[in-house]
């Protein structure tokens, strides 16, 4: 798709109908989150970047640019926000979750010590992170590591951590469906949507 020269990012389209997450993740939560939470950062970062130096800019370079930059946090906001959601939704994927495949099977097995021991960790991190933000898989020093993140920061602002997956939890995704059981939410997720061949194309 071609940029339009005062809408330069784009929604990119879900990579399955709304209703073919459900029931972890409702018809209608996708609606919500999809068709308003992250469009609602692509329009308003267009609206943000018109008429600046980050207009010509891809949305990993305007996160890195505006970064710890107190007059650009809304830019930051914004872009890392429209990132962190195009990672999520391909981060899932129906009839996702059982084994994941070569090559991050081994390293799953040698850094937690077992898939269970994976997907506890992340459980763990989903319910520990107070308030809105992302839980996420990353590879770090050649090792996986499960870390979180609060509000729109992301570990693609962290030369050290590169992202293979990442979970929403901010309660937009999840309260339509489960009201406060976040840990249950990313539990469910975990085992039948999680996409681990995303995670593993991430390795390269």
């Amino acid at each position: 798709m071609t940029p339009h020269p005062t809408h330069p990012h784009q929604l990119p389209p879900l990579p399955y109908a709304q209703d073919a997450l459900a029931p972890v993740i409702s018809a209608r939560t996708v609606a919500c989150h999809y068709g308003k939470h992250h469009r609602g950062y692509v329009d308003t970062l267009n609206k943000l970047v018109a008429g600046t130096a980050f207009a010509a800019m891809t949305l990993e370079q305007i996160i890195n640019a505006s970064a710890g930059r107190p007059d650009d946090a809304a830019i930051f906001n914004n872009a890392a926000q429209a990132l962190n959601h195009n990672f999520y939704w391909r981060s899932l994927r129906p009839g996702g979750g059982g084994e994941p495949p070569l090559p991050i099977k081994p390293l799953i097995d040698a850094c937690f010590g077992s898939l269970e021991g994976c997907k506890q960790a992340l459980v763990a991190a989903a319910s520990a992170r107070l308030g809105s933000g992302w839980v996420w898989l990353v590879l770090e020093a050649g090792k996986l590591a499960v870390v979180d993140t609060a509000n729109a920061e992301t570990p693609a602002s962290q030369a050290t951590q590169r992202p293979l997956l990442a979970i929403d939890v901010w309660e937009h995704a999840y309260y339509l469906d489960v009201q406060e059981r976040r840990a249950e939410h990313v539990q469910a997720l975990l085992d039948t949507l999680v996409n681990w061949g995303f995670a593993a194309d991430n390795l390269a």
